[in-house]
């Protein structure tokens, strides 16, 4: 598709198989305007704008209400500028009046994810598989777009914590936004404070306990969670207060790095929740 054909303008002639056959196939923006109306010329160029970012994901179709006065009737516009989106032959969603471009925007990605947001997407899916060194590549290339993106950074995090590579997993940490992915941010600062400090400390001691600790610690560094996991459930079932109850925080942050959905974690909780309970 050629960037001219992302902005169209459509007759009532041309409206079926425009915006209702083509819809099939790609989401439809319909933008109901007319060469009167004040707020049309302050929405129109930001829908026109947000269409070519969207590099053919979508189509934005126009419709001068004054020429095609059916249009306007069929779809009952009866103030302007109105915004109707088409998917599947059918009208999905819409908005009246000028509106913000953060609002519109979000309209926008509702329909089509940008291809930033299919980006993360595919992060996050590489991080749900564990494929921690690919996911961290399409985070830095995300993040490389998007700076100081929350959910991105956690993200990263997470997989430079996975592959061992601790101390930069914990910069992140210390230097996470405000956000609503904060507190996600805060259960790992324990592990990663853990495995930084173990980097430097030798743990290894004749006390048994210490000697299993530092096991499990190194197991995680490399990867090894449900070892890891084995051996600090077994710390508490010996000692629930054992370094003030910190093998607890860790495999906290285990479970931060593998999500709630993961079977490790799952597993895990259950048999945590009965040693400590």
């Amino acid at each position: 598709m050629k960037p001219s054909d992302y902005i169209i303008a459509v007759t009532e002639s041309s409206f079926e198989y425009d915006v209702i056959a083509y819809s099939r196939q790609s989401p439809v923006i319909v933008d109901f305007w007319a060469e009167w109306c004040g707020p049309c010329k302050s929405l129109g160029p930001l829908l026109e704008r947000l269409t070519q970012e969207a590099q053919g994901a979508l189509r934005l179709a126009k419709v001068d209400v004054d020429a095609n006065p059916n249009l306007a009737l069929r779809f009952s516009v009866r103030s302007i500028p109105a915004v109707k989106a088409f998917r599947d032959g059918q009208m999905t969603a819409e908005f009246v009046g000028n509106q913000p471009e953060g609002r519109v925007r979000d309209f926008f990605r509702s329909l089509a994810p940008s291809q930033t947001d299919l980006m993360l997407e595919k992060a996050l899916g590489l991080l749900d598989l564990q494929s921690w060194a690919e996911a961290e590549k399409a985070f830095r290339q995300f993040v490389a777009k998007t700076p100081g993106h929350p959910a991105a950074l956690l993200g990263l995090s997470k997989c430079l914590l996975a592959q061992g590579r601790v101390a930069d997993g914990r910069k992140i940490l210390l230097e996470f936004p405000a956000s609503k992915e904060y507190l996600d941010a805060e259960k790992l600062r324990p592990l990663a404070d853990v495995l930084v400090r173990s980097a430097l400390d030798d743990l290894e001691s004749e006390n048994l306990l210490d000697a299993a600790y530092a096991r499990a610690l190194s197991l995680i560094k490399r990867g090894k969670f449900e070892p890891a996991m084995d051996g600090l459930l077994d710390i508490l079932r010996q000692d629930k207060r054992y370094r003030n109850g910190e093998p607890r925080r860790v495999i906290l942050g285990v479970f931060e790095i593998l999500g709630e959905n993961n079977a490790i974690t799952r597993q895990y909780r259950n048999e945590l929740a009965m040693i400590l309970f």
